[in-house]
């Protein structure tokens, strides 16, 4: 079992930047993927970006490519998400999501935290 909690959301300028944490609970976070999605209202959760469980290979989505940054730091069983560069349509309910294998599919995940709000102003 793994239990998921979000921090690090909150309002920002479009260009500005925010860090999404995601720290875990359970002995076993290092040898999860983990993954960032967001929703936004009226629309389906999308993929943002994964990590494979030893931090050395990364995916994004593109709409998030070069702007965006995952890591995860397993001492710490806490999972990243920088984000540079915001703009408006990055505004989205960001949740961190743990499973065996990276996937850009929400079905790759086993466990969910409870998301944070991030609102990008124009």
């Amino acid at each position: 079992q793994v239990r998921l909690v979000e921090s690090g959301g909150g309002l920002v300028q479009a260009g500005g930047s925010l860090r999404l944490s995601c720290a875990a609970s359970g002995r076993t976070f290092s040898s999860y993927a983990m993954g960032w999605f967001r929703q936004a209202p009226g629309k389906e959760r999308e993929f943002v970006a994964a990590v494979h469980w030893s931090g050395g290979r990364t995916y994004y989505a593109d709409s998030v490519k070069g702007r965006f940054t995952i890591s995860r730091d397993n001492a710490k069983v806490t999972v990243y998400l920088q984000m540079n560069s915001l703009k408006p349509e990055d505004t989205a309910v960001y949740y961190c999501a743990a499973g065996r294998l990276p996937g850009t599919s929400p079905n790759n995940y086993d466990y969910w935290g409870q998301g944070t709000q991030v609102t990008v102003s124009s």
